[in-house]
C-alpha cells in the first residue's frame, strides 16, 4: 500500500537531481574550458573583413582577432570554428562552440535562445562619401546626388528620411553603386559600413568616410543561457579591450575607421 507513494517520492527526487545536473552542466562552460585549456569560438568563414580565409589558408578577420584577443585575456588556447551565418547560434545551443565570435547582431528573437555580450564591432548602414564634403546629418544631403543599391536597406531607410531636394540614383547592385561613386557620378553613397571598408581596402581613389548613420546593429559575442560567469568574463575584457585601444587597433586594421564613441 506505501509503494505508490514511494516510488512518487523517487521519481520526483531523480527528476530534481536531474535537473540540477543539467543546470550545473550548462553553467559549467567556463570552467570546462579552464579545466582543459582551451576557448572554442564560432566564427565567420565566408564574410570580410569579419572572418575569411586568407592566402595561408587560415581564418582571418575582424572576429578572428577578438577571438584570439579574448582568449589571451582568459588564459585559454583559441581553437577556431567556422560557422555560416545559419549555423552559428545551433553551434553555440548544441555545445559545440563555447562561444559565438560572427558578426551577430542582437534581436528579440535571438534574445529569447542566447545571451549577448556588450558590443564589440561596429555594423551599420549610413551614409558615405569624400572627406572633403561636410555632412552631418540627412538634412545636408540637400542638393546633393546619393547613390543607392536599389531595394537595399540603405535605400529603403534613406529614402524616408532625404530631404526633397536631394536626388537618388538606384542602381542594380553594389558594384554598379560603387562603381558609381568611384567614377564620380554621384557624390555620396549609403551601404554598409563592411562595403566602405572593402572598398577602402582596395582603392585609394575617392575613400569613403562616414558620414552619419541611416541604421545602427553592431556586433555581440553570443553566450548560452545561464553562462552568467562566462558572460561577465567576456563583457570583462570587451570593456578592458575597449578602454586599452586594442579593440580600436582591430577596428582601424579590418573596417578602416575607429569605433564609434557610442559603441
Amino acid at each position: 500500500m506505501q509503494k505508490r507513494p514511494f516510488l512518487k517520492a523517487l521519481l520526483a527526487g531523480a527528476l530534481v537531481a536531474s535537473a540540477g545536473f543539467a543546470g550545473l552542466a550548462q553553467a559549467d562552460v567556463l570552467a570546462n574550458a579552464q579545466k582543459t585549456g582551451t576557448l572554442r569560438v564560432a566564427v565567420p568563414q565566408d564574410f570580410p573583413p569579419f572572418g575569411t580565409v586568407g592566402p595561408d589558408m587560415k581564418p582571418r578577420g575582424y572576429d578572428i582577432d577578438v577571438a584570439n584577443l579574448i582568449g589571451r585575456e582568459l588564459g585559454l588556447k583559441v581553437e577556431l570554428i567556422p560557422v555560416s551565418s545559419t549555423n552559428r547560434i545551433p553551434y553555440l545551443t548544441t555545445g559545440k562552440a563555447d562561444l559565438v565570435i560572427s558578426s551577430l547582431g542582437k534581436n528579440p528573437d535571438r534574445e529569447k535562445v542566447i545571451d549577448f555580450s556588450i558590443a564589440y564591432a561596429p555594423f551599420f548602414n549610413g551614409i558615405f562619401g569624400p572627406t572633403d564634403i561636410a555632412i552631418k546629418g540627412a538634412a545636408d544631403t540637400a542638393g546633393k546626388i546619393v547613390g543607392v543599391t536599389r531595394g537595399s536597406v540603405e535605400d529603403l531607410e534613406f529614402t524616408k528620411v532625404a530631404p526633397p531636394t536631394a536626388t537618388i540614383k538606384r542602381f542594380e547592385d553594389n558594384n554598379a553603386t560603387i562603381s558609381a561613386y568611384l567614377s564620380g557620378q554621384v557624390q555620396l553613397i549609403a551601404t554598409g559600413n563592411v562595403v566602405a571598408a572593402a572598398v577602402n581596402e582596395r582603392t585609394k581613389i575617392r575613400r569613403l568616410d562616414t558620414k552619419f548613420l541611416i541604421k545602427n546593429s553592431p556586433c555581440y559575442v553570443g553566450v548560452n543561457k545561464g553562462e552568467a560567469a562566462l558572460l561577465a568574463k567576456v563583457n570583462e575584457v570587451v570593456g578592458k579591450l575597449k578602454k586599452s585601444g586594442e579593440l580600436n587597433q582591430v577596428s582601424q586594421r579590418w573596417l578602416q575607421a575607429p569605433l564609434p564613441a557610442d559603441l
